[in-house]
């Protein structure tokens, strides 16, 4: 097994390429379902430049749109989440309804008259599962399709029970593939993560490739803040467990050589006694988590030289990256 060419990490072309045949046409973890749950309530995400949102009508129906105006393509919506009564673009006061449909197009003139009908918003697919929100712009299988395995991987956690508690944004000067390498691999922890090196039994770390997911045990020691049992999801998502909850995050390009992974932190317990230790635990992880960024950042500069030379991959430790390359250069056709 062979690392894919350093090339497809560096090049705009390629996440162009990306952004069409994986981003377009898959399933993106947008947060929790209960971000969602109330009439007029919204969430506004960027997948890989694209601009989506998904809104609870009045008639509690949720539905999904591209997050444009139908006139010249401004953003109607600010990326995070919140409520509205109707959708109005700031640019030229376009009106839509929950529903997407165009109430109004002031002072735009009757020569001829607009036809509000023929300009909605353009509809995108949204679905839940187990509490967790999803939506694809051109998905070319169902959720449960693209989920694989994973529904009996968790089928005994009782994941739709934990709450959202916190939601958190880290940066780095990577590519989302070098990212991905990272995380689908439990190989780097003893040089880069002492500190976790420390709390698990690394001689019993596993990692096995699944369809659909990417599987990480090992058993942890006293003190450590996560199970010791971590999933990702293609294209581009992760779930951890820990004692009373979870994290999940999805892995985000901004550019060909910056990446944002967006965390959702949730746990069975949100009561003021537990605050102490559910910030412990949620800045625990973001620590583990800044020291991948480091590596990731330094590699991704390696990469942009054009010196590197494609290098093996453990068959121990590495079985989840050459799963996730392989599905990258299935959607690329490499």
């Amino acid at each position: 097994m062979l690392n894919l060419d350093a090339r497809y990490y560096v090049s705009p072309d390629t996440l162009l390429k990306e952004r069409s045949s994986i981003f377009a046409r898959s399933w993106q973890h947008l947060g929790a379902a209960s971000q969602v749950a109330e009439p007029n309530a919204y969430l506004a995400a960027d997948i890989a430049g694209y601009k989506i949102f998904v809104l609870r009508g009045k008639d509690g129906v949720l539905r999904a749109f591209k997050n444009m105006c139908r006139h010249r393509g401004a953003q109607l919506l600010e990326d995070g989440n919140g409520k509205c009564n109707g959708v109005r673009c700031p640019y030229h006061q376009w009106l839509y309804n929950d529903k997407g449909d165009l109430l109004s197009a002031p002072w735009f003139g009757d020569k001829p008259p607009i036809v509000l009908e023929d300009w909605p918003l353009e509809a995108i697919h949204v679905d839940v599962w187990r509490g967790l929100l999803f939506a694809a712009l051109d998905p070319e299988m169902s959720l449960i399709e693209q989920l694989g395995a994973l529904p009996e991987e968790l089928a005994d956690e009782p994941i739709e029970t934990y709450m959202l508690d916190r939601q958190d944004k880290v940066e780095f000067d990577a590519n989302w593939k070098v990212y991905t390498d990272n995380f689908v691999e439990g190989y780097h922890i003893p040089g880069i993560h002492p500190g976790f090196f420390a709390a698990i039994d690394f001689k019993q770390f596993a990692t096995t490739a699944h369809k659909g997911f990417v599987r990480m045990t090992c058993p942890p020691r006293e003190d450590l803040f996560y199970r010791g049992k971590w999933l990702w999801m293609w294209p581009n998502w992760t779930l951890s467990l820990f004692e009373g909850g979870m994290n999940t995050s999805r892995i985000n390009p901004l550019s060909v050589g910056r990446t944002e992974q967006l965390y959702n932190f949730y746990f069975d317990d949100l009561t003021p006694a537990t605050k102490a230790a559910r910030d412990k635990t949620i800045a625990g992880n973001l620590a583990v988590v800044q020291e991948d960024c480091d590596v990731c950042a330094g590699t991704h500069k390696n990469y942009e030289t054009g010196m590197f030379t494609t290098g093996p991959l453990s068959s121990r430790h590495e079985e989840g990256v050459h799963y996730f390359q392989q599905r990258v250069a299935g959607a690329l056709g490499i």
